[in-house]
């Protein structure tokens, strides 16, 4: 009877573990859900912002007659700095004449660099000194100078050191890479690493990552390899952060250094092929990535992968017209490759492939812009002429062929941006807003035509750090810990011997010694996308109260939980479990219908600003993010003012852009009304922090603490 009594027992604990674990795993994923949405959503809205800053410079000149220098330094530079002798001369002649004060105690470099140097960056940057600007703005002279000999593609091999370390995004998260290199060991001829891209942005330690990472890259230039993310790249910077911390840690000299980061970012290798097995690219691909074809690209162009370059805009718009004229012809032509590309030191140059076409089953629009991608280099074109009249008969004319920086730029931002998907085919990225989603179908073909075994990728924050797809053949590593919050993924790194069979190695940086149990770190990661996702439902509570209302006929302040989950889903386009999270987000009535303004309850703004109208409020709150890179970009001296005149205009372009109805009394009222002491300026750090979303329960526990 007892043993009948304790197995029953048991049975009941186990049931009870089990349905409690799987609660955890519930709101586990949906909490990975919340912050990859969120996340995914903030990059299109990168590309929205990318869009302006360019209409920014075509408009700008009402703005005191002139263009801000840095804004039209970095997103239309007029001459190819990162090729330009003169320009390098010159940048030398600068940094050289910086002097370094005596009061200086952080650490001094000499070039060429030795292990002493690399060793007293580390021992530095742990003890949270910044390195002196003349030796940040020489290194990075010297690292652009070094790679401009590099080719686009690397190559290199296993067979000198037991094993070849890959790491995947750091994002500024300097203990990560610390923690990395005291359990793998630091840069060496014995112990080679590959950096695969997104050193930097959201993370507060960008600019200590890359330099030493630039360190180890000119003192071991055949050991230490770094591929280019999507991150390198000077527009993704301005919004996620790295631009604001390289001016608030370097006041005198960030310009320089920005503007020398944005030719070294271009200049970094696209990608890197070990023993000819294995290629390691950002992101990944498209059934139109040609290794042949993107070894000729020449990358230093492609400053930005989120602008089309100029030439093919311009090309664009007479093409727009004169396909009106004509009656609508598809642009599409073949392409060859050029030369053979630079071989490295003591590294393997791939042999040639036996074909330099790829094949493609559609041809999909690219979504980082509204226009079609081309065929594949070197793939005979499709069959469509342009019909021209000429005296009694017809003719027909080959249409003209797409620009080759057109070519170059599609091939980057596939690379760059692309995510793997489970079904085959390819298909445009629309949930990141660029690159593509490719199957195992196209990965199979691509790694074939090659003589490839496996491809190894980033760009995606894994739970564990790592991912296997596509049957194997596709590995996604992620080095940046508490990526989203505190206990919420893992980071990684992978080894690859001689064998070529990857070890996985997991690690997660914690800020405290005691370590948190899983229901912990469930409920922080939960709480912190859960704040998440009301800012997001409050950004656009005028699109769902007004949805909202049209389904509540009878004005009750109620609607049924379908109809409130349909609303939502329409007009965040976020793909969330809606009806899981509604217990979340929302108050039901007694009668089982959902309060609808139940889910602006426990958030609000700041302090509100006298004579802001409340659908002008929600949309400053909405875009305060760009509203904000804006700002920094026009407040030259850093001083956080603005004048009103600049803040008027900046505005009317803005909401200009996003074909927003702004009536202009209403952006004067609120200029005037945030000009406090009447001197003409704008705080807009004040401005802005007055749009922040405020949760109120935090309120009341800062009251209570």
């Amino acid at each position: 009877m007892c043993t009948y009594i304790a197995m029953k027992a048991a049975i009941l604990i186990q049931r009870w573990y089990r349905r409690y674990i799987a609660r955890l795993e519930m709101r586990r994923r949906y909490t990975w859900n919340i912050f990859q949405s969120i996340e995914y959503a903030g990059e299109q809205d990168q590309l929205q912002l990318s869009s302006f800053f360019s209409f920014m410079l075509d408009n700008f000149s009402q703005l005191n007659g002139k263009e801000p220098d840095l804004i039209s330094h970095l997103l239309d530079p007029a001459v190819d700095t990162a090729v330009d002798p003169v320009v390098e001369d010159q940048r030398q002649c600068r940094y050289e004449h910086i002097l370094v004060p005596e009061s200086y105690s952080g650490p001094h470099l000499s070039f060429p660099l030795s292990v002493t140097d690399t060793n007293a960056l580390l021992g530095a940057f742990k003890e949270q000194q910044t390195l002196h600007a003349k030796y940040v703005l020489q290194l990075l002279d010297k690292t652009q100078k070094f790679l401009k000999q590099m080719p686009n593609v690397i190559y290199v091999s296993s067979s000198y050191a037991k094993e070849i370390t890959i790491c995947g995004d750091l994002h500024g998260r300097l203990d990560d890479l610390l923690l990395i290199f005291y359990k793998n060991g630091l840069p060496s001829a014995e112990n080679p690493y590959i950096f695969n891209g997104d050193f930097v942005d959201r993370g507060k330690k960008s600019i200590e990552i890359i330099i030493i990472l630039f360190a180890f890259l000119l003192l071991y230039p055949d050991h230490m390899h770094l591929n280019r993310g999507n991150h390198e790249d000077h527009i993704m910077n301005l919004r996620y952060g790295f631009t604001k911390e390289v001016m608030q840690k370097y006041k005198t000299h960030g310009r320089e250094i920005l503007q020398l980061l944005q030719d070294v970012f271009s200049l970094l290798p696209i990608a890197t092929v070990i023993d000819n097995k294995v290629l390691v690219v950002h992101g990944g691909l498209s059934d139109h990535t040609d290794l042949d074809f993107l070894n000729t690209v020449k990358r230093h162009k492609v400053k930005s992968a989120l602008r089309l370059p100029k030439c093919s805009v311009d090309r664009k718009d007479v093409r727009t017209s004169s396909t009106r004229q004509r009656g609508g012809a598809r642009l599409h032509s073949p392409h060859s490759t050029g030369h053979v590309p630079h071989r490295r030191k003591g590294h393997h140059t791939r042999p040639s492939s036996s074909s330099s076409s790829s094949s493609s089953s559609s041809s999909t629009p690219s979504v980082c812009s509204p226009h079609h991608r081309p065929p594949s280099p070197g793939t005979p074109c499709p069959t469509s002429m342009l019909q021209v009249p000429f005296l009694d008969s017809i003719v027909s004319l080959a249409p003209p062929q797409p620009p080759r920086d057109e070519l170059e730029w599609k091939q980057v931002v596939d690379v760059l941006w692309s995510d793997p998907k489970t079904q085959n085919g390819c298909s445009p990225n629309s949930f990141r807003g660029g690159g593509c989603y490719f199957g195992p179908d196209v990965t199979e073909q691509l790694l074939r035509k090659h003589g490839l075994c496996l491809l190894i990728r980033s760009h995606e924050c894994k739970q564990d750090g790592y991912e296997l797809c596509h049957n194997g053949q596709v590995i996604t590593i992620f080095s940046a810990s508490n990526y989203y919050e505190e206990g919420s993924n893992r980071g990684a790194y992978v080894k690859l011997g001689p064998e070529l069979v990857p070890h996985f190695f997991q690690y997660q940086v914690s800020r405290c010694t005691r370590k948190l149990t899983l229901q912990q770190r469930v409920s922080v990661a939960e709480s912190s996308a859960l704040k998440a996702l009301q800012e997001k439902l409050f950004a656009h509570r005028s699109e769902l109260m007004t949805a909202f209302q049209q389904h509540d006929v009878n004005n009750t302040g109620k609607i049924s939980t379908a109809e409130w989950t349909q609303v939502v889903d329409s007009v965040l386009r976020l793909d969330l479990p809606w009806r899981t999270l509604r217990p979340r987000l929302v108050q039901l009535a007694p009668d089982g219908d959902v309060e609808y303004e139940s889910c602006f309850d426990s958030i609000s703004l700041g302090q509100p600003i006298p004579k802001v109208a409340p659908n002008l409020a929600e949309t400053l709150c909405r875009y305060r993010t760009d509203l904000e890179i804006i700002f920094n970009i026009i407040d030259k001296d850093h001083s956080g003012q603005i004048s009103i005149e600049e803040f008027r205009q900046t505005w009317k372009l803005f909401s200009s852009h996003l074909n927003m109805d702004v009536d202009d009394k209403a952006i004067d009222d609120m200029a005037r009304s945030i000009d406090f002491n009447k001197d003409g300026s704008i705080d807009f750090n004040e401005f802005l922090e007055a749009f922040r979303v405020v949760h109120k329960l935090d309120i009341k526990e800062q009251q209570h603490g």
